[in-house]
């Protein structure tokens, strides 16, 4: 096995005294892990952070063995990790994806919409520049990974108008007419999300309720502890940011 291909580093876990298990995601050959060697030293630490963009160069004697990883940096987004909000985005979107994707399998489109989701997140000037395309990303890897919402008709009526819920059981939408009574057991759903286009805080945070009741049951459920904290962080920091 030998790959050499640019990928934006999403975890990095110590082994040994001095080395670090690297989990990067490439374009063309999806997730990959790699041991880098001094991957704990002082010239290797800066390199090794999430969000990075970096040129990887992975080789092992068999598909099965773990990979040593050769890194050199491309992109360096550290500096963003000295903002609160910025941080905790770029902090939950990488552990969401190192969490969620299985490895060695090519996601082309979940590899172009996080790579849009981390430059937006670099250069918008306010938090609501890149929080409605981090709603769309978390939609999207629901979808790549067969956990899709059904949202272009209502669930109970099969009218395509006035879809204002989502059914927290099925995923599906459900009108406003079919929902009459039942609103305190439904997920709003933003119009944002269905049309596109901006959107105002509240509308994003409840996008992000909405991506965060389905990731959490379907994606994270054995690894709420230490994944879902760092979503549980970039919330808080949103919600105090627009108090």
């Amino acid at each position: 096995m030998h790959v050499r291909a640019d990928a934006l580093i999403l975890a990095i876990r110590p082994h040994g005294e001095h080395g670090a298990i690297v989990r990067a995601l490439t374009g063309e050959h999806g997730l990959l892990a790699g041991y880098v060697r001094g991957g704990r030293s002082r010239r290797l630490r800066p390199i090794l952070q999430p969000a990075n963009l970096i040129v990887g160069e992975w080789r092992a004697r068999t598909e099965d063995q773990l990979a040593q990883l050769v890194v050199e940096l491309i992109h360096s987004r550290a500096p963003l990790f000295g903002e609160p909000l910025p941080s905790a985005a770029l902090d939950w979107v990488t552990a969401l994806t190192a969490a969620t994707l299985p490895e060695g399998h090519p996601y082309p489109a979940i590899h172009a919409a996080l790579t849009g989701v981390v430059d937006a997140i670099e250069a918008a000037p306010a938090a609501r520049g890149w929080a409605v395309a981090l709603v769309r990303f978390e939609l999207l890897l629901l979808a790549e990974l067969g956990f899709g919402l059904a949202l272009d008709r209502c669930v109970a009526s099969g009218s395509d108008d006035d879809l204002v819920w989502v059914s927290p059981k099925s995923g599906g939408a459900v009108s406003r007419a079919a929902g009459q009574g039942y609103a305190d057991r439904l997920l709003p759903l933003p119009a944002f999300v269905r049309q596109g286009g901006a959107a105002e805080w509240d509308d994003i945070l409840a996008g992000l309720r909405l991506t965060g009741h389905f990731l959490e049951r379907d994606l994270l459920f054995d690894r709420r502890a230490d994944v879902l904290a760092a979503r549980g962080r970039l919330i808080d920091r949103l919600k105090r940011a627009v108090a």
